[in-house]
C-alpha cells in the first residue's frame, strides 16, 4: 500500500516508464500470491515440486528473482534520470549492489520477524528446513538483477528515449 500511494503521489512529477509499472505490477502479483498461499505452499510449485521430485516448494525463489529483476529497473530509470552516473559500468555496479542490498535487508527484516513471532517464524521464513535459505535468496536476487540489466536496458532505454531522457 506504500508503494502505491509513493507513484500514485509521483505519477505526474516523476512518472516512470510503462516497463517499470509493468513490472512493478508483476512483483506485486508474486508477492501477493506468495502472501496469500505462504511462499512455502503455493499450489502451482507444489505442483512443480512433485513433478520434478524437488525437496521443496521454491516460490520463494521466484519471489526472490523479482526483488532483484523489478529494482534494478526502478534503480536505473531513477539514476539515469536523475543523471547521477557518467559511467555506464559504475551504474550498472550499483545498480547490483543496490539490488543485493536491498535483498540483505529484506533478510534481516525476515530474521526481526522470526524473533518477535515465534511460533509463526517457519510460516513466515518458508526456509523448508533448507539451511542456505537465505544466502539462496540473495542469490536469486543478484541473478534477477543481472538478467534485468542485461535483457532489459535496450527497451528501457527506448522507452527513457521517447520520454526525453538521454539513456544509455
Amino acid at each position: 500500500m506504500i508503494g502505491a500511494g509513493i507513484l500514485w503521489y509521483t505519477r505526474v512529477t516523476f512518472p516512470l516508464t510503462p516497463l517499470a509499472y509493468i513490472l512493478i505490477l508483476a512483483h506485486t502479483v508474486i508477492l501477493m500470491v506468495g502472501g496469500h498461499y505462504t511462499y512455502a505452499e503455493v499450489p502451482a510449485f507444489d505442483w512443480i515440486r512433485d513433478t520434478f521430485d524437488l525437496q521443496r516448494n521454491n516460490y520463494d525463489k521466484l519471489g526472490h528473482l523479482a526483488q532483484g529483476f523489478v529494482p534494478a529497473v526502478i534503480a536505473r530509470e531513477i539514476l539515469i534520470r536523475k543523471h547521477v552516473f557518467n559511467d555506464r559500468r559504475w551504474r550498472d555496479f550499483f545498480i547490483v549492489c543496490f539490488c543485493l542490498a536491498f535483498s540483505a535487508f529484506y533478510e534481516l527484516i525476515e530474521w526481526w520477524v522470526a524473533l518477535l513471532s515465534a511460533e509463526a517464524a517457519d510460516a513466515f521464513l518458508g526456509t523448508q528446513g533448507y539451511v542456505w535459505d537465505t544466502q539462496s535468496d540473495m542469490f536469486w536476487a543478484f541473478i534477477g538483477a543481472v538478467l534485468s540489466l542485461l535483457f532489459l536496458s535496450r527497451m528501457h532505454d527506448r522507452q527513457l528515449t521517447e520520454r526525453g531522457f538521454r539513456a544509455g
